[in-house]
């Protein structure tokens, strides 16, 4: 589709990719129509062709995963090519093995995660980019969306450099963003998160402002207390993680109270080991190593 409607006027997707590219307006912030049915269409602009508008299916209501993962990828697409990228969608590679959502460049891939994504299979894909020498980014749907409390399932998306700490992607196609939640940490004890977050636009303005984003990382409170009393609660209703531990203290012959504070002041990376049992851990290797030393 080569023209659309916009404010009761036809537009043709030539003109309006030149004015994106020009910098005279953002990319998709206009409320395209199809002529013919009235649904919104977005923008495509591309480097292999004239640039041409798309229908998006089923957009006005809550998109399903194929929906959502297809729109994510023709906006992130748009966008880079927008910003000077030759991005491709559904590219092979490694001789076939492996389709790249979004090929930015020849090192730089796009993958779009909505549907569930086991870690074997995670760990193949992302082997595969290392393999084939592409840095592979990946971006989560709304399945993934990171909230307050961590779950297994999103461990596999983290990624961790200087500017951001901890940091996850996550994409919204009926808003036209993506989110950056960096600076992410994990409670000593608890599934429970801390982070920031920032949004850019998917067009080519958010993507230049996105990659050189260097924020002041917060740095969080707390409550040591509240730790404490969150170990002992799930010592007494005797939770995986409290039978563990409890484990841990009878055969150390060690209470709650002989731990000291600073386990219970430590932020972790999410998904790492809890700092109690890292220390019993490492008590009870001390004292099998000063067994040893005795019987010698």
């Amino acid at each position: 589709m080569y023209a659309a409607m916009l404010n009761k006027k036809i537009v043709l997707a030539v003109s309006e990719a030149y004015l994106v590219n020009k910098g005279q307006k953002k990319l998709n912030w206009d409320n395209y129509r199809c002529p013919h049915c009235n649904k919104k269409v977005i923008l495509i602009v591309s480097e292999q062709k004239a640039a041409f508008f798309k229908h998006i299916s089923s957009y006005g209501s809550a998109l399903g995963e194929k929906e959502e993962h297809h729109l994510s990828k023709m906006l992130l697409k748009s966008a880079l090519t927008a910003a000077g990228f030759n991005a491709q969608v559904e590219i092979p590679l490694a001789d076939g093995q492996l389709r790249a959502d979004v090929l930015a460049s020849k090192k730089l891939a796009f993958e779009v995660q909505c549907a569930p994504l086991s870690t074997a299979e995670f760990n193949h894909r992302h082997n595969l980019y290392k393999t084939i020498g592409v840095m592979d980014i990946w971006i989560v749907g709304q399945r993934h969306y990171l909230k307050r409390n961590l779950k297994h399932t999103q461990l596999i998306f983290f990624r961790k450099n200087k500017k951001w700490g901890n940091y996850y992607l996550e994409v919204n196609p009926k808003r036209n963003y993506f989110c950056l939640k960096y600076n992410v940490l994990q409670e000593p004890l608890t599934k429970k998160l801390v982070y920031q977050t920032k949004y850019f636009a998917l067009d080519e303005v958010d993507l230049r402002t996105f990659w050189n984003f260097r924020p002041l990382k917060r740095k969080y409170v707390l409550q040591k207390a509240s730790q404490r009393e969150y170990l002992i609660k799930q010592i007494r209703q005797k939770s995986k993680l409290g039978l563990r531990i409890g484990q841990m203290l009878y055969e150390r012959k060690m209470t709650v109270t002989d731990l000291p504070d600073s386990l219970f002041q430590v932020w972790r990376d999410p998904g790492e080991e809890d700092s109690v049992t890292k220390f019993l851990r490492k008590k009870r290797l001390d004292l099998d190593q000063a067994q040893m030393i005795l019987l010698w």
